[in-house]
């Protein structure tokens, strides 16, 4: 596996190796010791999440607040979708930006997203799947979100804003500068 910082260097893709030939093919998803070797402490991983969805859904841009704050490993199984991480850090050299990246079933690339940022994807393929490990179970009353169309992330979706479809929740979120954030310096992975 080759670990990629981004802009944000705090986020990660990960390309796994693929060994192909005719049959199809074979990659090793995850490995836990090459995780822990690049970042050099271990996040553990506790639960598996996946969801389906058709072109144009946006999902986010999501987080929990600590103690249940989550870092995500995600990637695509069937499709494509454009990943989107927000650096919400207070006080952050990079807060307020994000770094963007095309995960798909022909990359096979994944994203680590840290504690201490915003998530969200669009889907670019029909009946795009989805998955992604967090270190920490979902808990409703502390999760939040930010407005996906917040002007002050100019966030290009590359999705034509009459074609997205997003859920009740995700029209209702706050801006960058309503929302309830992280300070920097708090832990991001464990």
């Amino acid at each position: 596996m080759q670990f990629i910082p981004t802009a944000i260097p705090e986020v990660i893709i990960i390309e796994p190796k693929v060994f192909g030939d005719e049959r199809g093919y074979f990659v090793e998803t995850f490995r836990q010791d090459q995780l822990d070797e690049f970042l050099g402490f271990k996040v553990d991983f506790i639960q598996d999440n996946e969801s389906k969805s058709s072109y144009g859904v946006l999902r986010g841009l999501h987080y929990q607040l600590a103690p249940a704050a989550q870092t995500k490993l995600v990637r695509v199984i069937k499709g494509k979708v454009l990943d989107v991480a927000v650096d919400i850090r207070v006080g952050s050299p990079t807060f307020g930006r994000h770094v963007s990246a095309e995960l798909s079933e022909q990359n096979k690339r994944q994203m680590l997203v840290p504690r201490g940022f915003a998530h969200g994807f669009v889907v670019l393929e029909d009946d795009t799947v989805f998955a992604y490990k967090v270190d920490h179970y979902y808990s409703p009353e502390h999760d939040r979100g930010l407005a996906f169309d917040d002007k002050v992330l100019a966030i290009d979706w590359q999705v034509a804003p009459q074609r997205l479809q997003l859920s009740v929740k995700d029209t209702q979120q706050p801006s960058l500068d309503d929302a309830e954030l992280f300070g920097y310096g708090q832990s991001l992975y464990v």
